[in-house]
């Protein structure tokens, strides 16, 4: 029989040593990669043959210092190529697939989480001390860099994906239904789907101002209006919810973070029409934490709930769900909310998220 011998002490702590020293490289190069996707350098870099950091900085309309000390830490990083006798630099094309818009999935967007986590660390410490939470208004990108990541798992699979999962959804837009999205952030899923499905009519709720007065300007300028955006407070849904308005709701990454999801599922429930369906995609964890160890982003998405998720809702009194609340968790409120019929799934491309399909 084989024997599994732990490591000795001595060796746990070189073997540990060294996976720190590496998440400090990988923290810093996610620093860098965030810089790089924010300020168009990967794009400037992307199919084009080697140059040197001037013609970079140029074609980029950035200063040749920073751009120049930026490429040393791709460099290092293994992002970029070098050429050291011509002092030029390019993108590997199978790196570009991965940190721009001509891949399937643009991975830069996620490396502002890093930076935009951090600027709260102050703010959060206090709350490890005192209590409370940090406040929505501490974060004035989060709408955006949500938006930029729905748009790489929402959005492209909206139609193909999602919508199917609850069969015979889509002939039904089509025919005209009354569609809500709670917590819609920029309402991107909406605007797509009023100006898919023109016989049906749209609205969408969220507490953040800046993400509606967005989705409002996108609307008016887009022509739809079949589409309507509102700032809501969705803490006492379960008493506000109009009984049966709905024929279709859904939450994308939107429970996890309220205030009072229990509250806001009841109202979900309540919103909806005899035959209608919720739709909800959530994070994909595990209730339990030693079951998340396999996770492949459980760390970063617990850092995300400690400095995000989770003390948002605790900023407003709220219950602190927190971005790994978990699929077993996320049943028991489905079903303690009043829906009978809750099916699972998950879908080829996002291994990030889990997809219900609820009826009353």
């Amino acid at each position: 029989m084989c024997q599994v011998h732990a490591l000795t002490p001595a060796a746990d702590a070189e073997a540990f040593e060294a996976r720190l020293v590496n998440a400090l490289n990988e923290s810093g190069l996610m620093l860098l990669t965030a810089i790089g996707h924010r300020t168009g350098l990967f794009e400037a870099l992307a199919g084009q043959p080697p140059r040197d950091s001037q013609a970079l900085a140029t074609a980029a309309g950035l200063d040749e210092r920073y751009v120049r000390e930026w490429l040393g830490g791709m460099v290092v990083g293994g992002v970029i190529d070098t050429d050291p006798e011509a002092g030029t630099y390019w993108l590997p094309k199978s790196h570009a697939e991965l940190l721009t818009d001509r891949g399937e999935a643009n991975l830069a967007v996620y490396a502002q989480f890093v930076s935009l986590l951090g600027s709260v660390e102050d703010d959060v410490v206090r709350c490890f001390r005192e209590g409370g939470g940090v406040p929505y208004s501490r974060y004035p990108r989060f709408q955006e860099v949500m938006a930029s990541d729905s748009g790489q798992t929402v959005l492209p699979a909206l139609f193909d994906a999602i919508l199917p999962l609850a069969p015979g959804l889509i002939q039904r837009l089509e025919g005209g239904i009354r569609v809500l999205d709670c917590a819609c952030g920029r309402g991107r899923a909406l605007l797509l789907m009023a100006e898919r499905f023109p016989a049906s009519r749209f609205v969408g709720y969220d507490l953040s101002e800046e993400a509606i007065g967005w989705a409002r300007a996108k609307a008016r300028d887009a022509g739809l209006d079949n589409v309507t955006f509102e700032v809501r407070d969705l803490s006492d849904f379960d008493a506000t919810a109009t009984p049966g308005a709905f024929d279709l709701v859904t939450t994308f990454d939107g429970i996890h973070d309220q205030a009072r999801p229990r509250h806001l599922l009841k109202g979900i429930h309540r919103s909806l029409a005899p035959e209608g369906v919720y739709l909800v995609q959530d994070i994909h964890a595990s209730s339990h934490h030693h079951l998340d160890r396999d996770h492949p982003l459980g760390t970063m998405l617990y850092a995300v709930s400690v400095s995000h998720c989770m003390t948002v809702s605790l900023a407003q009194g709220g219950e602190g769900l927190g971005t790994m609340w978990g699929r077993e968790r996320a049943l028991a409120y489905l079903h303690e909310a009043g829906f009978k019929d809750v099916q699972v799934y998950q879908l080829e491309h996002d291994f990030q998220n889990d997809y219900f399909v609820c009826r009353p």
